[in-house]
């Protein structure tokens, strides 16, 4: 059981709204701040036609497990002020900042005990955080990487086209297309326009974002980070290379532990079959997978032992 109380906090010149859940009983709590993953998500990370739901079902998770957490809109998004298409990834570090300082300061809150947890683009925004010395106790990364963004995206866009199948596939083979040079050429045009959005066919496109997540390459901040670090990664992960916790693990200079989930995607839930996009609508009408669940418990049991069980 837990107590869900609607809050809002400032970051910059901008109201966001969040929830904070907190564990019943008498604090002060340790506490997580969750970070979505990118896009136009809220502080679920859902969308009004794609609910992944994951950072809800981890602040319920661990409530139960005596830790506070809080989750917000990104600006633009839910009840956030702001323009979600004007914003950028390090918009995105400025806002998650301003979380961790509102978090902090409650009275119901153990600053001394404040980690983060981010997902995707939100492993990415914790992990800046964590190199460039917020003042947290570690670092939980889901779904992180240590690549520059536009390598990211270029693996991503082949490993997507590898699980196509129907009509995309049989158009991409009849065609003959190089999906890999359209995405390079398109790419490179985002690098070399000055808008922060434009419109790409019918799809508006985070133009600033796109250049500075591209730009932003996570190992000098990972060699920088002096607090315990978690990383999970799902073995059928087409978003981010799960071999990428391998160089994780020799950039992060202190403590480090990294698990590989077998069969877990980019979703954080289980897929039986060959990874796809394709496969992610109905993959998030599971829950998100509990050996996730479970290795994040563990490891703040590990660093907040008197609250935390094993």
């Amino acid at each position: 059981m837990s107590t869900q109380q609607d809050v809002a906090f400032p970051s910059g010149s901008l109201q966001l709204a969040g929830t904070l859940a907190l564990p019943d009983g008498e604090g002060p709590w340790p506490a997580v701040l969750l970070i979505p993953g990118s896009g136009q998500v809220d502080r679920n990370e859902n969308t009004k036609k794609f609910a992944i739901d994951a950072l809800h079902q981890v602040a319920q998770y661990l409530a139960e497990q005596g830790v506070a957490t809080l989750r917000y809109d990104k600006r633009g998004v839910g009840q956030s002020e702001g323009d979600y298409y004007e914003s950028g990834f390090f918009d995105h570090v400025f806002d998650a900042s301003s979380a961790l300082d509102y978090l902090k300061s409650r009275e119901d809150i153990r600053a001394d005990l404040a980690f983060l947890l981010g997902h995707s683009e939100g492993a990415l925004i914790a992990t800046r955080m964590a190199g460039t010395g917020a003042g947290i106790a570690g670092a939980i990364l889901l779904a992180g990487t240590a690549q520059s963004g536009e390598e990211v995206l270029m693996w991503q866009t082949e490993q997507v086209v590898k699980g196509m199948h129907g009509f995309n596939k049989w158009l991409i083979d009849l065609l003959h297309i190089d999906v890999l040079k359209r995405e390079a050429v398109q790419l490179d045009k985002i690098k070399r326009s000055t808008k922060n959005a434009y419109r790409v066919q019918l799809a508006k496109i985070n133009a600033k974002w796109m250049r500075e997540f591209m730009a932003y390459d996570p190992a000098q901040d990972l060699s920088n980070i002096q607090v315990p670090v978690l990383a999970i990664t799902g073995s059928k992960d087409i978003q981010v290379m799960p071999a990428d916790l391998e160089r994780m693990r020799d950039l992060v200079p202190g403590e480090f532990e990294g698990h590989q989930i077998p069969d877990v995607t980019h979703m954080l839930r289980a897929e039986a079959g060959e990874p796809s996009v394709s496969e992610y609508k109905a993959e998030i009408l599971r829950p998100v997978d509990s050996r996730i669940l479970s290795l994040i418990s563990t490891w703040l049991a590990a660093h907040v032992p008197e609250r935390v069980p094993a």
